[in-house]
């Protein structure tokens, strides 16, 4: 199950720096709300697969699950309530606004994987490694 695969880890990597990239230096009302949602279920979903061998589908929901958890925590105010209000890294990272957008955008990059897995990449998508 424990494998370190360096294909998806260059990815991660790579989209992490993107990320910080947005994060930093874009202040729009698109590359920063939704291009970076997009990106952060594809950014999981590598680093996920970097150390574990797992299918594609089982990886997949494993990040829908995770990432619309953070957005449900992120509907009952959770930085709030653990008081780190104050901390930029846990506004940033866990987030302070609740969105149906973003679950869409979340679904939109899981969909852009699978796509990518299957079409692209020639992976059997319903395979449980």
């Amino acid at each position: 199950m424990l494998t370190f695969n360096k294909n998806y880890f260059g990815v991660t990597i790579l989209l992490f720096v993107i990320e910080v990239i947005i994060a930093v230096f874009v202040h729009d009302n698109f590359v920063r709300p939704y291009l970076g949602d997009v990106l952060v279920v594809i950014l999981i979903y590598c680093f996920i697969k970097s150390f574990l061998k797992l299918g594609v589908l089982p990886a997949v929901l494993f990040v829908l699950i995770f990432s619309f958890s953070i957005e449900f925590l992120q509907y009952l105010n959770i930085v709030k309530t653990l008081h780190l209000e104050n901390s930029k890294i846990a506004r940033t990272v866990i987030g302070t606004s609740f969105s149906w957008i973003d679950l869409l955008t979340y679904l939109i990059g899981l969909i852009i994987v699978i796509v990518v897995e299957k079409y692209v990449l020639k992976k059997d998508i319903e395979t449980i490694r």
